[in-house]
């Protein structure tokens, strides 16, 4: 059972995986940051108060996080086959992994932002600053650390999703555990993909960690 192409088989798959994360995680900061940055400008204690756009904003963001990803898989089909010109595999798995995820990752940067120090902002305020350099140069030059922890936080949870996507033939180690461990009941498999995923997640919380630890201003060395 385990000859050489199971094992490149498991190789493939995991590096499958990798590239959905990492890939689908890409495209949903292109989509989240600015989101969550526009959440915070436009709240009611933010730079630029805007309600009406802060409220459209905060709906759809709690909207889109309330749909269980499997769901949002299913409804996302024919939206993904436009995209990609197919509903399957890894590649087109990236399209609803990026959608479920830029919400979330919009909520994370939103929490980061809001942790910054309001004498801060109120200072560069103070000496002329327009909202532009204030979110460029003292919002998220101030909350980096914050931000990788979170950046962190959502590639884990992404890896999750790309997981389940196993489940309708997304490809990577959840399409390995679904097709072997599940349907032709190899529990040997089903153990080693689990084992694959969590060290997938361990390393990508080692690297976050570190990078977080080392761009932290308050820690001296």
């Amino acid at each position: 059972m385990w000859d050489s192409a199971t094992i490149m088989m498991l190789a493939k798959e995991t590096g499958t995986t990798l590239y959905m994360t990492l890939t689908s995680t890409l495209f949903a900061y292109v989509i989240g940051l600015p989101l969550g940055i526009l959440l915070v400008v436009t709240a009611k204690d933010g730079l630029r108060p805007i309600a009406a756009v802060y409220k459209i904003l905060d709906v759809v963001v709690n909207v889109t996080r309330s749909i269980p990803f499997l769901i949002l898989l299913m409804l996302l089909i024919p939206f993904t086959r436009f995209v990609v010109g197919k509903s399957y595999g890894a590649t087109a798995t990236i399209v609803p992994l990026t959608i479920a995820a830029a919400p979330f990752i919009a909520r994370l940067v939103e929490s980061s932002l809001l942790e910054v120090d309001r004498g801060v902002i109120e200072a560069a305020q103070s000496m002329g600053a327009g909202t532009g350099t204030i979110v460029w140069k003292v919002l998220l030059a101030e909350a980096r650390t914050s931000l990788i922890v979170g950046a962190t936080i959502a590639l884990g949870t992404i890896l999750g999703y790309s997981a389940m996507a196993g489940a309708v033939g997304g490809g990577g180690l959840g399409d390995v555990a679904i097709r072997y461990g599940y349907y032709r009941y190899q529990a040997d498999i089903m153990i080693v993909t689990v084992v694959l995923l969590i060290i997938l997640v361990q390393i990508l919380q080692l690297i976050g960690t570190r990078l977080s630890k080392r761009l932290d201003k308050r820690i001296t060395n």
